[in-house]
C-alpha cells in the first residue's frame, strides 16, 4: 500500500477502481497468465479451482479468491514481487482513463487506485501510474505462499471501510468530500454512494440504468475482443497460460 504525503488538504479526490476500469481484463486473469507462461507446471491449479466453481455461491468471493490463487503455490515473496513489477510494466491501460487520472492529478487532487485485485500488485500499477494511494486485497505473504492463501477481500463495503479508517477526515456526514469515483462495477456501488460524482466504464445495462437517474457520467473506451465468444476463447487462454498475447495488447 502506497500512502501519500497528507490525506488532509483540501483537494478533491478521484477514486478508481481497476479491473474493467482502467483496463479491460481482470488483473487476476492476466497476472495468472503471466506466472503459468513461465511456470507451466503451476497449470495444475486449474483442476482444483475448477472443482470449486460450482459452489462458488455459496463459499463466496473472497473464498475463490483463495482457491483461484492456488497456482502460486510455495511461491517466494521475493518471485512474487518481482513478477508484480514486471507484471506492471507490461500492462496496457485505455488511454481515456489515463488522460482522466492526468486530468485529476493536473487540479492537485488526491488519486487513489481502490480495488479488489490482490495488493502485492496493486501496489506497484499504482506506483508505475503515480497513484498517491493504492489498496488492495491483502495477501498474507510472509512466507512461501500456502495452497489457499489468506486473504481479505476488498471489494464493495470494504473499500468504503478502508477509506473511512485511512482518511477519516474527509468524511462529512457519511460522504467522503470533493470526490469522484470511476468503475465498470455495480460492486463498486457502496463506494459511488459516498462520492460526489462517478463516471462509470462499459457499464452494464443495470449499471448504465441506476447512473442514469443518479446523473453520472458514462464512457465506453474500445475493448479488445470482438464478440462475446472470442472474449470468453480469450479468458480460456488466460486462465490456462497459453497463446503470447490473448489480451489483445497493441504492440
Amino acid at each position: 500500500m502506497a500512502f501519500p504525503t497528507d490525506t488532509t488538504r483540501p483537494r478533491g479526490i478521484a477514486l478508481f477502481d481497476l479491473d474493467g476500469t482502467l483496463l479491460p481484463w481482470d488483473c487476476q486473469i492476466l497476472f495468472c497468465h503471466r506466472v503459468l507462461r513461465r511456470s507451466p507446471w503451476r497449470r495444475f491449479y486449474l483442476p482444483v479451482f475448477l472443482a470449486f466453481t460450482p459452489f462458488a455461491k455459496l463459499l463466496g468471493a473472497g473464498v475463490m479468491k483463495r482457491v483461484f490463487l492456488s497456482y502460486l503455490w510455495r511461491m517466494t515473496p521475493e518471485e512474487l514481487v518481482s513478477h508484480a513489477r514486471a507484471f506492471a510494466r507490461e500492462l496496457h491501460f485505455y488511454p481515456e482513463l489515463v488522460a482522466e487520472i492526468e486530468r485529476h492529478r493536473a487540479k492537485g487532487d488526491l488519486l487513489v487506485l481502490t480495488s479488489a485485485s490482490p495488493e502485492f500488485y496493486v501496489t506497484e500499477i499504482g506506483r508505475r501510474l503515480g497513484f498517491d494511494l493504492s489498496l488492495g486485497t491483502p495477501v498474507e505473504i510472509e512466507g512461501p505462499l500456502p495452497f489457499f492463501p489468506d486473504l481479505e477481500n476488498h471489494k464493495g463495503m470494504a473499500k468504503v471501510d478502508r477509506l473511512r479508517e485511512l482518511m477519516p477526515d474527509r468524511f462529512k456526514d457519511g460522504h467522503l468530500r470533493n470526490s469522484h469515483g470511476y468503475t465498470d462495477s455495480t460492486a463498486d456501488l457502496p463506494l459511488l454512494a459516498i462520492c460526489k460524482t462517478a463516471t462509470l466504464v462499459n457499464p452494464s445495462e443495470k449499471l448504465t440504468a441506476i447512473g442514469r437517474k443518479r446523473g453520472w457520467n458514462v464512457t465506453r473506451p474500445a475493448r479488445p475482443w470482438t464478440s462475446t465468444l472470442d472474449r470468453w476463447r480469450r479468458m480460456a487462454a488466460l486462465i490456462t497460460g497459453l497463446g503470447r498475447n490473448p489480451a489483445g495488447w497493441e504492440s
